[in-house]
């Protein structure tokens, strides 16, 4: 077993309260589509999973944690929701090419996934991701730097998709308000020219 994974199993056998989804997909989901499928990538316990099935789309979550996504997969079948939960350690050759309609990442950075994750979505894809940043105010969170997104990193990573929406104040303004600790995007996978 990976070290990665019994951290995880561990985090999640202790914990019994399901966060909420991530703040960039509920504000955003009026931009889902009304059907498609769509990947809860780095599961957790799976409210993102959750609020996309609930939408109505065809779900599948991954996540490195067996805990985790048993945990996930008796809140759907106890919701009377269909999510196809699988756990395994997520690499750039794990993620099939032209098959999501919607990825969701949240709090979770492994650079080397990101254009996998790009070639992993249709024409038209939406893919929704927060995490956070080297300039969080707060110890949530990772501080490994390698787990924090350096200022508009997302914007870098994700350059061949379409911004749709894009979120990070930085230390700007009164430090007492809004969304610090993470940035959030929303972007599409366009037909390129």
């Amino acid at each position: 077993m990976s070290v990665d994974r019994e951290k995880w199993d561990s985090h999640y056998r202790h914990s019994d309260i399901q966060p909420p989804a991530a703040a960039v997909l509920s504000e955003h989901s009026f931009l889902l589509p009304k059907q498609g499928i769509a990947l809860d990538l780095a599961c957790g316990l799976g409210a993102n999973a959750l609020l996309l099935a609930e939408q109505g789309l065809r779900v599948q979550a991954w996540d490195i944690s067996p805990v985790a996504v048993q945990q996930l997969q008796r809140e759907s079948e106890r919701k009377g929701l269909s999510i196809a939960t699988k756990a395994f350690d997520i690499g750039p050759h794990t993620l099939p090419e032209n098959v999501f309609d919607v990825i969701v990442v949240s709090r979770f950075l492994d650079r080397t996934l990101c254009d996998a994750i790009i070639a992993s979505l249709k024409i038209g894809g939406l893919l929704f991701y927060q995490t956070f940043t080297v300039d969080k105010l707060t110890p949530q969170g990772p501080s490994n730097p390698r787990f924090l997104l350096q200022r508009n990193e997302l914007l870098k990573l994700f350059a061949p998709l379409a911004v749709v929406y894009y979120r990070e104040y930085a230390r700007v303004g009164d430090l007492a308000s809004g969304a610090r600790n993470e940035a959030g995007y929303v972007g599409q996978k366009q037909i390129r020219n």
